[in-house]
């Protein structure tokens, strides 16, 4: 519970100048109370109305018995104590500060002016000065209640909690039928220390205002601090017996029993929610919860489903509760049925929401069953189609799935929404490129690498892309480029260093760079085909037969995924060998594999080397 300033302090101060000074000072109408000020001054927003108050002093300067008999001399100005107020509200601090500390030289027997300097201080942080004329201010006018309420805030900002608490013993003793003053005192004594004399505190608030949820809960904490189990259940059991309609409370005072090794009890009490509230959307996370730390596993699973069906318990909560249950291993792991099976039935209960789909979609994506997840996120985006991450994981699915055409479409309904997510034109890029749409791919590869921003690896993708997209639109020179920017941004990215050295190597240019960036990649990447089939085509163009028949073996030793490509270049390495039967061999499995080069045909008709 926050210490606090009575509003009056904040809200009236300009009149408290007059109405706190002490008899002797220039104030002519001390014995004015601040209710009828409190309508005039304050607006319907709540803030000070300078011009309001500023009129109401005047009408109440001239109505006042005492007007005609002003204690002050004929040079003294009561007005410019409201001129430095009007300056402080302004703003003008420094000016306001000037012009309270000349009124307190010119009046130094007025509080008022020392209360509204202190206040300045305190707003700037000079606590120190605060505190000191606030204790000049209370020497002057000790019975001032509203001084004294603002000096122990300033001894809160001091450090000087015990004289604060002094303070507010002082004026809940004067004042014993205000309650904000109660509150106030067992605040601080929660503050300093003195958890019994809160405990105090709050039992005479309740005998005024009655049983309150915030102060039996705060003593059922300190008696909990205290270690007396029977007070703190007390003030839950007070609670269920003042509000018997508020199943909460029951709730509460079970798990009061569950954190207290008692049980046996909390299921007696969780029985009596179900049986009082049957629909109460927690009493089944309770229950499970209950089981679960019994060990009764099967009886808490039966509960967690109970509760995820219910449609008043919102999404979040479940996934809180879920995630509480289980760590995100077991999830994946050893509970993974269970996990499916909430899952399904929070989609039941919430059919509309996106939430629901989208932890449906994880849970299918850690699994691997990308085609289901696929159409969860699907169904995520159709209900909400305004988070980017959901799309992103999207269309990650779709390329997994090699479905370009949606990829690309989707991609393009992505930038339409989120035109500054760079990966989005990446998407659409490559998936461009996947459907030989070369031109189309520069430009929005184009567009995305511009709004790449400190990230090496994404400008090293574009790159890349870019230069495959250029190498299909034969521009050689540009694509040489795109793939030295790639390498530039990443230089160990296996597939630059592999496209860019195959590529020199079907040019028959820059062979000895070729063959070192056709290594690297090899050493980044080990026991990939493609990578070794390129270092060996790349030894092959240098003349190094030995080589390039011992790594192109390499590659064919992948049956599974061995290409015609590859099948074609073992081959014609074999014929360089002077083995033209086993180099025809291998061309016939190539043609049976795919289309292969433009010269394969005529390679096995004419059962030569064309190049």
């Amino acid at each position: 519970m926050n210490f606090t300033i009575s509003p009056f302090i904040h809200e009236l101060s300009i009149l408290f100048v007059f109405i706190t000074a002490s008899p002797n000072t220039i104030s002519p109408f001390h014995h004015f109370t601040i209710s009828p000020f409190h309508h005039l001054a304050l607006n319907k927003d709540n803030r000070m109305n300078i011009k309001t108050l500023i009129i109401a002093y005047l009408l109440l300067l001239i109505a006042s018995p005492s007007f005609s008999a002003p204690q002050v001399v004929a040079d003294e100005n009561p007005a410019m104590l409201i001129d430095a107020k009007k300056e402080a509200l302004l703003g003008n601090t420094e000016k306001a500060g000037q012009m309270f500390t000349y009124y307190i030289d010119r009046y130094p027997d007025d509080p008022a002016g020392k209360f509204e300097l202190a206040r300045l201080y305190a707003a700037r942080g000079n606590n120190k000065e605060a505190y000191e004329l606030m204790q000049d201010a209370i020497r002057l006018d000790p019975e001032n209640k509203y001084f004294q309420i603002f000096f122990a805030e300033v001894c809160q900002l001091s450090k000087k909690e015990k004289e604060a608490l002094g303070i507010y013993e002082k004026l809940v003793q004067k004042y014993p039928g205000e309650l904000d003053y109660c509150f106030q005192l067992a605040a601080l004594y929660l503050m300093v220390g003195d958890e019994k004399n809160a405990a105090k505190t709050y039992d005479v608030i309740e005998e005024k205002a009655g049983i309150n949820e915030e102060i039996s809960l705060e003593k059922e904490k300190i008696y909990l601090h205290l270690g007396n189990l029977e007070k703190a259940e007390n003030e839950l059991k007070n609670l269920i017996k003042a509000f018997p309609d508020d199943s909460r409370y029951l709730s509460m005072l079970a798990e009061f029993y569950m954190g207290n090794n008692q049980q046996a009890k909390a299921l007696e009490i969780y029985k009596k929610v179900a049986e009082k509230n049957p629909g109460d959307p927690y009493i089944h996370m309770s229950l499970a919860d209950y089981y679960r730390k019994t060990g009764n596993k099967e009886k808490a699973f039966e509960e967690l489903k109970l509760g995820f069906a219910n449609p008043n318990l919102d999404v979040d909560t479940k996934v809180t509760i879920l995630l509480s249950f289980y760590t995100i291993n077991q999830i994946y792991d050893q509970l993974k049925e269970q996990a499916f099976e909430l899952s399904r039935i929070m989609i039941s209960a919430h059919p509309d929401n996106p939430k629901a789909w989208s932890i449906y979609g994880d849970l299918l994506s850690q699994d691997k069953k990308y085609a289901e997840a696929k159409d969860a996120f699907m169904k995520v985006i159709s209900l909400d189609s305004s988070k980017f991450i959901v799309w992103e994981e999207l269309l990650r699915l779709e390329l997994q799935l090699n479905e370009y055409q949606t990829v690309y479409d989707l991609s393009r309904k992505a930038i339409e929404l989120f035109p500054e997510q760079s990966v989005l034109y990446l998407f659409n890029g490559l998936s461009a490129i996947q459907m030989k749409k070369y031109e189309e791919a520069v430009k929005i590869l184009d567009r995305g690498v511009r709004l790449v921003v400190n990230n090496d690896d994404f400008l090293s993708q574009f790159y890349m892309y870019l230069g495959d997209a250029w190498h299909s639109l034969k521009n050689a020179g540009e694509s040489d480029k795109a793939y030295d920017k790639s390498l530039k941004a990443k230089e160990n990215n296996p597939y630059v260093l592999n496209n860019y050295a195959y590529y020199l190597s079907v040019r028959g240019q820059d062979l000895e760079k070729a063959e070192k960036m056709a290594l690297k990649a090899n050493e980044l990447d080990t026991a990939n085909s493609s990578f070794e089939d390129t270092y060996g085509w790349v030894l092959y163009k240098l003349g190094k037969m030995d080589e390039a028949k011992k790594w192109i073996e390499k590659a064919l030793e992948d049956r599974e995924n061995v290409s015609s490509e590859v099948l074609e270049h073992y081959g014609d390495v074999l014929y360089k060998l002077g083995e033209p039967e086993k180099a025809l061999e291998y061309w016939n499995k190539a043609k049976t594999k795919g289309e292969g080069s433009e010269f394969l045909t005529r390679k096995i008709n004419e059962k030569k080397l064309i190049e």
